[in-house]
């Protein structure tokens, strides 16, 4: 058996899980790691603004296909870094993003819209 780094999930298979995690959800965060285990600075950055404000939101982990993510996340956002956050299925940004809004008092609003 062989090791393939980023044999994940097919395109297609991520687009959907992409499309429907932000349809379903009113404030869903893709990240690199889980909730419980973030495995980049700028996720944990992100995920520790978002609780803030929010107890219920979701957390999709995108390092099994971070390609496929990328792709199918850069279509919605016009983005391809990670983290990504979307609010009532509007893109609103990564880390940096939500550091600023929190800095000018907008952020809880913003997670709430």
């Amino acid at each position: 058996m062989t090791f393939e780094p980023n044999a994940g999930l097919s395109q297609e298979e991520v687009t959907e899980r992409v499309d429907r995690a932000i349809a379903d959800n009113e404030v869903v965060l893709f990240m690199k790691g889980t909730e419980h285990m973030p495995q980049c600075g700028y996720s944990d950055r992100a995920l520790g603004l978002i609780g803030q404000y929010r107890e219920d939101f979701e957390t999709v982990d995108v390092l099994d296909s971070l390609d496929e993510f990328r792709a199918a996340l850069e279509a919605h956002s016009g983005w391809e870094t990670i983290p990504q956050t979307f609010v009532d299925g509007e893109f609103v940004g990564g880390s940096d993003v939500l550091a600023e809004l929190e800095e000018r008092g907008e952020l809880e609003a913003e997670l709430s819209a």
